[in-house]
């Protein structure tokens, strides 16, 4: 199963209101476990960015002055995306700046069916208890150090960790490191028969022993019937 764990960051808080998306961060899950593969693009908005904005996440006007348009970007986003399902916390807020650059492009929209609201799991799982990214990486131990300000692909890299553990604790394998899912994929070829039985656990003297016992028990003895079928 493949999926797209997406952040972004804008300018504001409504894209109606003439907000705009400045940064995308994607990173890619097959079967949950990170492939190393990645988007990442900052985005011009045509426009001021807020104060409030700036502050959450530190682009400013004149770094994003050069940066593409949406509109120019948007065949490379779309061939990263794919059909994958999109794993996003607080979903309907990308989804609605996402879809409102899609439209502006002539695309179509993702729409939230599209979409697998992290928020909405963290808050079914722990009602009641704080569920901001943050919040979760202090309940799961996932380490958001580096989140000083937020970054569209640092938490969307967080966030794989979170998702991990809301659906189940995170698996041995699960790594940044493009060599994960190749490594997850030789494990599951190596299961099978073992090429040589393990060497007994018990000692000579403990099986005789066990043997006597088994013997005083007579003939009716479920033991007997074990060790018949252990024979065949």
């Amino acid at each position: 199963m493949r999926e797209i764990v997406l952040d972004t960051e804008t300018t504001g808080f409504d894209p109606a209101t003439g907000d705009r998306l400045v940064e995308i961060g994607c990173l890619e899950l097959i079967n949950h476990i990170p492939t190393g593969a990645t988007y990442h693009v900052y985005l011009n908005p045509e426009r001021e960015m807020s104060e409030g904005a700036f502050k959450v996440h530190g682009l400013s006007t004149e770094f994003l002055s050069d940066k593409p348009l949406f509109a120019d970007v948007v065949d490379q986003f779309l061939a990263f995306v794919g059909d994958a399902r999109l794993v996003i916390h607080n979903a309907e807020f990308d989804i609605r700046f996402l879809d409102f650059e899609l439209t502006r492009a002539g695309r179509p929209a993702f729409g939230m069916g599209r979409a697998l609201d992290t928020l909405a799991l963290a808050r079914r799982k722990h009602p009641g208890a704080p569920n901001s990214l943050d919040a979760l990486c202090a309940r799961y131990g996932v380490d958001n150090a580096r989140r000083t300000k937020h970054g569209a692909l640092l938490d969307a890299e967080i966030l794989a960790e979170v998702y991990a553990e809301l659906t189940g604790g995170r698996q041995s394998a699960l790594s940044l490191a493009p060599k994960s899912a190749a490594r997850a994929a030789g494990a599951a070829q190596r299961v099978g028969a073992r090429p040589a039985p393990l060497a007994p656990l018990l000692t000579e003297a403990e099986a005789k022993a066990h043997a006597a016992f088994v013997a005083r028990l007579g003939d009716k003895a479920i033991w007997n019937d074990y060790a018949t079928r252990r024979d065949e």
